[in-house]
């Protein structure tokens, strides 16, 4: 009997302390942020977008911001040893125990087999992968406005403001990213595939992929089947 209790026992700290580690894959457009504050608030994770990790550090002047600032400057990438330190200075932090959803990272199969180096063996690591069609998409980004003050974000079709150049909440001016045009987002895209067509193959190879499709279906739905995902992965067992 005693040893079945710390047979138990053993099992029952192992689960407790396994993180829950969700990446969230996709395209530019996709959706990757509009799901992943709803998901964030639903599981009680932090969400942990690299870009903005990234602005943090060269706002703020940081050790690793100004290694990273060197190779920004002279038209390099930062290595992907240097994006996971910063990366690992943040999921380190107290409110990452329990785990943390993924935004921007990785983006190569290389740069996660890094990062699973990097996290423990009781880590439990989950990938959601939204995709669309390429024409859905540049429609998606091309539409998008934010608002130069407040930064909400609207869409000339899927979401317009009242009026058209001006924000519903604060009645801020609406802008469009440069980046955004019809050209520059097919670049992207191009990019895209090219650096993520492996990672997705190599995290089907583990079993950990889990594909959404998110072309012409409503937040909700799409919201729905992600979550049905992770509760057939045990992330809503906690």
């Amino acid at each position: 009997m005693k040893k079945w209790i710390i047979i138990m026992a053993l099992l029952t700290t192992t689960f407790l302390s396994a993180s829950q580690v969700i990446i969230l894959l996709g395209p530019p457009g996709a959706g990757k942020g509009t799901h992943a504050v709803p998901l964030k608030d639903e599981l009680k994770l932090p969400h942990i977008s690299t870009g903005d990790l990234f602005r943090s550090h060269l706002k703020n002047k940081t050790e690793l911001g100004i290694k990273a600032k060197k190779y920004i400057d002279n038209g390099e990438l930062v290595p992907d040893e240097l994006v996971l330190d910063i990366l690992q200075e943040r999921i380190s932090q107290p409110d990452c125990k329990e785990g943390y959803i993924l935004d921007g990272f990785p983006r190569t199969s290389a740069q996660a087999k890094a990062l699973e180096k990097r996290l423990s063996k009781q880590d439990e690591l989950k990938v959601i992968y939204l995709s669309a069609p390429d024409s859905i998409l540049v429609d998606r980004i091309t539409g998008r406005q934010s608002c130069s003050s407040c930064g909400a974000v609207f869409h000339k079709t899927f979401s317009p403001s009242k009026k058209s150049l001006e924000c519903d909440h604060c009645y801020g001016k609406l802008v469009q990213r440069k980046d955004d045009t019809e050209e520059v987002v097919k670049k992207r895209l191009v990019v895209y595939h090219a650096e993520t067509k492996p990672l997705i193959e190599y995290y089907k190879s583990k079993g950990t992929l889990f594909e959404v499709d998110v072309n012409q279906r409503d937040k909700a739905e799409i919201f729905n089947e992600i979550k049905s995902h992770l509760i057939d992965a045990s992330v809503y067992s906690k």
